[in-house]
């Protein structure tokens, strides 16, 4: 009985989002119309404390015949994803009052929390099975946030993009794990590692396993569903999809990698150096070309997916660390200029980048967070961004991947260039129509403050970084 109660405590962050998930299921069933307003500050006041919560200390163990593993590290990844789910709550609110919405504001939470549930499961999953139940509970409501403005021809159409490329990669990823148990006989991590030689079979399978899950991280040349599901999404879901479900994705890649697949780091190490070097430039050279803010920050997240790519490609405790203070610098200062783009677009109806001309003279303030996000994503001191990629090249550099590092670097020339457009229509340019000034959303004046605040802290005092490598 003990035994089986101390695996549900080890489950502490699954549980507490099971019981705000019921909860706010619940409230929106049974609280009258008039009342249900009320659920948007219930859910961002649950699940901060749910995050806050999560900070606090926990002993690592398993649970479930091993299947599920839990640690201090796997804890503050899922206190990542929990904070990326808050800041899309934020954000969501003055949408969700839009009466081409689809789905009741209960329906939107819970749907949400369904995909966080997925993604805990996924980071802390010891097993193959578990592991694609968690990306399938991630993946397939996500399908239902895309196409949440029914009336919205692009929206239905990107979620139908979304979910049948989604199918298409998660069978071929089931296919690639039939090789794999065909050749181990078992789907746990580390009784696998052993089995993972390289034999065409194992070969094989590991190579259609990654390439189903490169297409939920939006790496080249799996990436192309992207920009057509972006841009068709709501921004609060494209910021969800674009920082919090790559992120789980990432993290997962990083485990299975480093347990399942120790043995064929030579393989793996090579694959990825080619995918990087393709995923980055491809999504920079996209970028330029963009003119919708929304196609260009998508293509900007299949970039920022190759540098995260190069913690992973190291393959040591300080590329994982590496990766994991990028991704998290990476969310906050991507849902910082989707902050923007949701005020914008719910005032005025404009996403496109020329629309942003002259925004200084009218919305001064929503300019300046619009700026350091952009230059956080660019890597301009002493904005977060720039540390975060200073930690992931030395990380690649001292396992002597100097050639990757420097085609890094020419492209991080190359990405400030795109960024710096939208600086520059800001601030230098003039518009005959402008678009007007207006006060935000005020939850959405929330989170581009938490989102500003973290990428400034985030930059001021790195040291943050040595925090997270000490949790391991």
């Amino acid at each position: 009985m003990n035994s089986y109660f101390d695996s549900i405590i080890l489950m502490r962050h699954e549980i507490s989002l099971a019981v705000i998930l019921l909860f706010l299921f619940l409230g929106d069933l049974f609280l009258p119309e008039s009342k249900r307003t009320w659920l948007h500050p219930w859910a961002c006041g649950l699940l901060l404390l749910h995050t806050l919560l999560g900070f606090i200390p926990q002993p690592s163990g398993s649970a479930f015949a091993g299947m599920y593993m839990t640690s201090p590290v796997l804890g503050f990844v899922k206190n990542i994803l929990s904070l990326g789910a808050l800041l899309m709550f934020l954000q969501a609110d003055s949408f969700l009052k839009k009466p081409t919405v689809a789905l009741r504001r209960g329906e939107f939470y819970t749907i949400t929390l369904f995909t966080l549930m997925g993604m805990y499961l996924m980071v802390s999953a010891e097993h193959f099975l578990m592991f694609y139940i968690g990306i399938e509970t991630a993946s397939i409501p996500l399908a239902t946030l895309v196409a949440i403005e029914k009336q919205n021809q692009k929206a239905v159409e990107s979620s139908a993009k979304y979910i049948l490329s989604s199918a298409f990669a998660s069978g071929i990823m089931l296919f690639g794990l039939s090789f794999l148990y065909g050749a181990a006989g078992t789907l746990y991590y580390t009784d696998m590692q052993p089995f993972m030689l390289h034999s065409p079979l194992v070969v094989v399978g590991m190579v259609l396993f990654l390439a189903g899950l490169f297409f939920k991280i939006s790496l080249a040349p799996f990436h192309l569903w992207t920009a057509d599901v972006y841009e068709g999404s709501s921004v609060p879901v494209m910021g969800y999809l674009s920082g919090v479900s790559k992120a789980s994705a990432v993290f997962a890649l990083i485990v299975v990698l480093n347990k399942a697949f120790l043995l064929m780091a030579v393989d793996w190490q090579a694959i990825l150096w080619w995918i990087i070097i393709l995923t980055i430039t491809l999504g920079n050279l996209f970028a330029i070309r963009q003119r919708n803010l929304k196609r260009f920050f998508a293509f900007s997240s299949v970039s920022q997916a190759g540098y995260i790519i190069l913690g992973v490609l190291a393959g040591t405790p300080e590329g994982m660390h590496a990766a994991l203070y990028y991704l998290l610098v990476y969310l906050i200062s991507n849902f910082a200029a989707f902050g923007v783009i949701m005020a914008i677009e719910s005032a005025s109806g404009k996403g496109q980048i020329d629309d942003y001309d002259g925004l200084y003279q009218t919305n001064p303030k929503l300019t300046w967070v619009m700026t350091i996000a952009l230059f956080s994503l660019a890597g301009i001191p002493p904005t977060a961004g720039f540390f975060s990629k200073f930690f992931i090249f030395m990380a690649a550099a001292s396992q002597g991947q100097y050639l990757l590092v420097f085609f890094a670097l020419l492209n991080t020339i190359l990405s400030l260039y795109y960024y710096l457009l939208i600086v520059k229509a800001m601030f230098l340019k003039q518009s005959e129509h402008p678009v007007e000034s207006f006060r935000s959303d005020p939850w959405n004046r929330i989170s581009m403050t938490i989102c500003v605040t973290g990428v400034l802290l985030l930059g001021l005092c790195s040291f943050v970084f040595k925090y997270i490598g000490g949790l391991s």
